[in-house]
C-alpha cells in the first residue's frame, strides 16, 4: 500500500513536469517566431516590461521597447523560467505576424497553424488557455482580442477576459478564472463562511466581503470624497453628490457608461452596471437550470420559481407570495392604495400593470 502510494506520488510529479516542459517549448516557440511580446502588468505608472523595470505609458511603446532592448534575450531559459511561474502569461498580440516570413496573423491560432503547416516547426498549443492575448489597437480603448468588447481601462479589461478563459472555476457558483490566485481570492471574500468581527465595534458578519464593507461605510477615517467647491470632505461619493446639490445648488455628478447610454449617480453604480451588463460578471448559477446571476438575491428569487416556496404572507387575508416585493404590492389592495392613474380617464390602479394594461386597451397607448 505504502509503496503504491509513493509510485502515485512519482507519477504526479513526473505528470506536473512533462506539463511544465511542454508548456517551456510552446511558449518559447511562440516568442521565437512571431513579434508577440509578453507584458508584466499595468499600473499608475504604465505598462510594465517583463524583462525588466522599465514603464511605459502606451503598449505600442513597450512593445518597441522589448523588440528592441530583449530581442536576444528574451528566450533565455531564465526569463522563459520566471514567465512560467506565473499562472497566466498575458501577451501583447497587436499586428501579430510570423517573424520567419512576416505574414500577417489574426490570431495565436492562426499563427501556430501557419508556423506548423508552412514552416514545419512544432509549435504546441498546450499553451494556449494561459497565453491571455491583448490587442492594443482601438483608439477609443481597451478593446477585447476575443470577442472585441471595448473597455475604458486596462484593468476592466484584465477582469473581464476571466470570462473567456476560465482556467480555474469556483464550485461554488461557478464562476471562471483566469488564474489560481484570483480563484483564491473570490473564494475567500465571497465564499468563506465564518463569523468576522469588526474591528471596530462588535458587529460580526457571516464574510470576510460583507464585513469590510461595513468597516468602510461606518469606520473608515479617512474622507476621501472632497466637495469641488468647498474643503468639506465625505465618506462617500453619495454624501458629497447630496451635499454638492443641498448647499451650493449645483447638479449631481453623472457617471456615464462608455458601453451603453444609461448614466448613474456614483462611481459605484457605475461599476457594478458594468461588471453585471458589459462586463457579464454572473457568479451565482442555478443548480436547477441553466441560468446565471450577478447578485445572489437574484439567484434567491429566481429559486423560487423552482422550489414554489411562499414565504410572505399577508396578515389580512392569509394570501402568501415568494417575494416581499410582491407582498408589499399586494397590501396596496388593503388600504386602497391606487397610485397609478391614467391621464386620459379619471381611473386609477393599485399596481403598475393593471394601469399599463388599462392604457394598452382602453386608450391604444404603450406605456
Amino acid at each position: 500500500m505504502h509503496g503504491g502510494a509513493s509510485t502515485n506520488v512519482t507519477d504526479r510529479r513526473k505528470q506536473l513536469l512533462d506539463e511544465k516542459l511542454r508548456r517551456y517549448k510552446s511558449l518559447m516557440a511562440i516568442l521565437e517566431y512571431s513579434n508577440a511580446t509578453p507584458l508584466r502588468n499595468r499600473s499608475d505608472r504604465g505598462f510594465h516590461c517583463a524583462y525588466c523595470l522599465e514603464n511605459f505609458l502606451e503598449p505600442a511603446e513597450l512593445k518597441r521597447h522589448v523588440l528592441k532592448a530583449h530581442g536576444d534575450v528574451k528566450l533565455k531559459y531564465g526569463h522563459l523560467k520566471k514567465l512560467l511561474r506565473w499562472d497566466s502569461i498575458k501577451m501583447d498580440v497587436t499586428a501579430l505576424q510570423c517573424s520567419i516570413c512576416r505574414v500577417q496573423m489574426k490570431e495565436l491560432a492562426d499563427l501556430r497553424e501557419h508556423i506548423n503547416a508552412a514552416h514545419g516547426k512544432d509549435l504546441r498549443t498546450e499553451n494556449k488557455d494561459r497565453i491571455i492575448p491583448f490587442k492594443f489597437d482601438d483608439l477609443e480603448g481597451m478593446r477585447c482580442a476575443v470577442c472585441f468588447q471595448t473597455f475604458v481601462s486596462f484593468n476592466m479589461l484584465l477582469r473581464h477576459m476571466n470570462v473567456h478563459y476560465r482556467n480555474y472555476v469556483c464550485g461554488e457558483c461557478q464562476a471562471g478564472f483566469v488564474a489560481e490566485r484570483l480563484l483564491k481570492y473570490h473564494v475567500k471574500e465571497s465564499h468563506a463562511q465564518g463569523e468576522f468581527q469588526c474591528g471596530s465595534c462588535e458587529k460580526i458578519f457571516s464574510t470576510v466581503t460583507k464585513k469590510r464593507d461595513h468597516e468602510r461605510a461606518v469606520h473608515c477615517g479617512f474622507k476621501r470624497n472632497k466637495c469641488p467647491y468647498c474643503p468639506e470632505r465625505f465618506m462617500s461619493h453619495i454624501q458629497r453628490s447630496s451635499h454638492i446639490v443641498k448647499f451650493h445648488g449645483k447638479h449631481s455628478v453623472s457617471y456615464k457608461c462608455n458601453g451603453c447610454e444609461k448614466s448613474f449617480d456614483s462611481r459605484k453604480n457605475l461599476t457594478q452596471h458594468v461588471r453585471a451588463y458589459h462586463l457579464m460578471e454572473k457568479m451565482h448559477s442555478c443548480t436547477q437550470c441553466d441560468k446565471s446571476f450577478f447578485r445572489k438575491i437574484c439567484l434567491d428569487n429566481h429559486m423560487l420559481r423552482h422550489t414554489g416556496e411562499k414565504r410572505y404572507v399577508c396578515d389580512i387575508c392569509s394570501k402568501s407570495y415568494g417575494r416581499k416585493f410582491t407582498l408589499r404590492e399586494h397590501m396596496r389592495i388593503h388600504i386602497n392604495d391606487r397610485r397609478f392613474k391614467c391621464e386620459e380617464c379619471s381611473q386609477s390602479f393599485v399596481q403598475k400593470c393593471s394601469w399599463r394594461s388599462h392604457m394598452r386597451t382602453r386608450h391604444n397607448i404603450t406605456v
